[in-house]
């Protein structure tokens, strides 16, 4: 990084050297009401609606005044909606790196991370991608909401309540995932995010006339960390540097966080908006103190336009066939071919007719679903469909026009997580992964090891099954989250955790469990400059590589831990897997389990979900029973349809 004071490329090099990761409408104002019109299937925003260079360069400009009122000086970081980095600027004294801690004193994972080794600009990065690609027309949410619903209590600070509904998307968006993006591969997106989705406060999407254009990440004070206790009002210097930046691109207000409720607790937006500068006579941006950043694999040390969401240059754009006729869009190379169009498996399981079929039945539960996120109310479901094949490839991936970007990648996510722990090589795979090592020096060199293969006899011991993990149970993805939190059962603040996760003694938003720990290695070996695809069961730098290069492939760009996703079986036999992400929990998880079932009941040739025996709400661990699915009361917009799930 050029002028930055830190050279990526040098901590890689001395790693290995000390060894051997609804719709909003608008007029020209952006922080009104939105168009209260725009109920439901809004069209693409126009080619024209991006980011340019003088906005970009404005967003900075403003920000900078509000951390030199501040004498907060930061790290500033812009990107458009699909996570290209379009500008990291470094103002004169802000941090070169970050500390990562979550404040509850535990060391593991990534929490404990001491500063001097991870760059304050992978953090402004990943805060900017977060507001972003949380975010839609029809709900905007920052990296405050983040933190809210990624936590073992949902609100935080609560006891005796469930945990967060997003609970582990924080492991998402990685640089070694098959599905995103990074600047060496064009504009298209999804971009990957250095650190995935951040829960740190400073990061907030940007919109320009309504339509979500990009967001903007902020970091001064040199640490990553997540805000505990929701029950106050912070004035945190780093979100109100972005409050300010984001002057004249606000979200529409009513499709702010605070505008939005799950489980009848309404989402933060921001703690506070009072400003001490004025964002209308913000500095020339030639004249700022500071300057444009390098960060080797993210951006060059010139700002940037941005792309046009829906077109070729954004990798994302309207489908074609017979997903068209479903209003679908689809994720394209730099050519503009679909990147992942339906085909069929290698083992024969699933034909592309099969994967094509559960995607448009998929497509049409969400169309008529009543979104939980998005706003205006009666808004359809926005999300992103994945479908899997056996050996974890990618059959089909497909999205509705607006879902959160994030979707996409934890989609497949969600698709592999189901796919691995149902799948008859689940234990094998998990024993034979390598320990994840927990980074706690880089000169001298100094790791804590965590063994994923304690994870199998762990969870065998907790199901009281010595054969768990071998295929005889089919795992959705909502009852490997029962078993994936640190309190069992779920909302109830025992002694006792789930056996994929950390105890609560240990753990904490950086330090989650297997879900982690599956992909610590090569997230840290990201942070140093190595972008490979392939994230879960890596080896750590200087350690042996596992036979397949990327890992445990069936799972490559990692796991989620919270619901919607469903095995696919034939004829009882397991076919592959379908993850969908973007919308409420519930709504995941109706449209993935009932657009299976439709499939099945359209092909009559023997797919479809779990037989009933074999799913894993069968299993009382502890004596509690574990959910397979839940799906939402009076789910849809166009009918009165209750208990749409039950006794499929």
């Amino acid at each position: 990084m050029r002028g930055s004071g830190w050279r990526l490329a040098a901590l890689g090099a001395a790693l290995v050297a000390a060894a051997i990761s609804g719709c909003s409408g608008g007029s020209s104002g952006n922080a009104g009401d939105g168009n209260p019109a725009c109920s439901a299937n809004c069209p693409p925003p126009p080619p024209t609606n991006l980011l340019t260079v003088a906005d970009v360069q404005r967003i900075v400009a403003q920000a900078v005044g509000e951390a030199t009122a501040r004498n907060s000086p930061a790290v500033i970081t812009v990107v458009d909606r699909v996570g290209n980095v379009l500008a990291v600027y470094e103002m004169n004294g802000a941090p070169k790196f970050i500390a990562i801690s979550s404040g509850l004193g535990v060391t593991g994972g990534l929490d404990g991370i001491p500063t001097g080794i991870v760059p304050a600009a992978l953090s402004s990065i990943a805060k900017a991608v977060t507001g972003a690609f949380l975010s839609s027309q029809g709900n905007a949410f920052t990296t405050r909401t983040a933190s809210q619903i990624v936590q073992e209590h949902f609100l935080p600070h609560e006891s005796q309540q469930p945990s967060g509904p997003l609970f582990g998307v924080q492991f998402s968006q990685l640089t070694c995932s098959d599905v995103n993006r990074n600047m060496t591969q064009g504009t298209i997106g999804p971009q990957r995010s250095p650190l995935g989705l951040s829960a740190d406060p400073g990061g907030m999407p940007l919109y320009k006339n309504g339509v979500v254009v990009g967001g903007i990440g902020v970091e001064a004070n040199g640490l990553y960390t997540i805000d505990r206790n929701i029950q106050d009002r912070d004035e945190d210097p780093e979100e109100l540097i972005a409050v300010a930046g984001s002057s004249g691109f606000e979200a529409p207000v009513d499709r702010r966080a605070d505008h939005i409720t799950a489980g009848g607790v309404t989402f933060r937006y921001v703690d506070s908006d009072a400003i001490r500068s004025n964002p209308a006579q913000a500095a020339p941006f030639a004249s700022l103190p500071g300057h444009v950043l390098e960060v080797p694999n993210y951006s060059t040390a010139a700002v940037r336009a941005g792309t046009a969401y829906g077109t070729p240059a954004s990798g994302i754009v309207p489908a074609t066939g017979a997903l068209a006729a479903v209003g679908a869009y689809v994720l394209v190379n730099t050519s503009n071919v679909n990147r992942f169009p339906p085909r069929a498996s290698t083992d024969g399981q699933l034909s592309a007719a099969d994967v094509e079929t559960i995607l448009v039945e998929a497509v049409k539960i969400a169309n008529r679903a009543r979104a939980q996120i998005l706003r205006p109310l009666g808004s359809p479901a926005q999300v992103s469909f994945t479908v899997v094949g056996t050996n974890g490839d990618i059959l089909g991936l497909t999205r509705t026009s607006d879902g959160p970007l994030f979707g996409i990648d934890v989609s497949a996510q969600k698709a592999r997580g189901a796919l691995l722990i149902s799948s008859a090589q689940a234990a094998a795979l998990i024993l034979g992964a390598p320990d994840a090592e927990y980074l706690k020096s880089l000169d001298p060199l100094i790791t804590q090891p965590s063994s994923i293969a304690s994870y199998v006899p762990a969870t065998r011991a907790f199901l009281g099954d010595i054969n768990a993990l071998t295929g005889s149970t089919a795992w959705s993805m909502r009852a490997i989250g029962n078993i994936h939190r640190p309190y069992f059962p779920d909302g109830l603040d025992t002694s006792v955790n789930g056996s994929f996760s950390k105890p609560i003694t240990s753990w904490s938003p950086f330090n989650v469990g297997l879900q982690l720990d599956l992909v610590n290695n090569q997230l840290l070996k990201a942070i140093l400059g190595d972008l490979t695809e392939g994230c879960a069961g890596r080896a750590f730098a200087g350690k042996p590589e596992t036979a397949d290069p990327r890992g445990i492939s069936i799972a490559r760009n990692g796991i989620q831990i919270f619901p919607g996703g469903v095995p696919i079986y034939r004829n009882g036999v397991l076919a592959g897997a379908i993850g969908i992400s973007g919308d409420g929990v519930d709504q995941d998880d109706m449209i993935a389990f009932l657009g299976l079932h439709n499939a099945g009941v359209r092909l009559n040739n023997g797919i479809g979900n779990a037989p009933l025996e074999r799913r894993a709400d069968n299993l009382t661990p502890q004596g509690v029973r574990l959910r397979y699915v839940q799906c939402p009361q009076a789910p849809f917009n166009d009918s009165d349809e209750q208990n749409v799930c039950a006794g499929k």
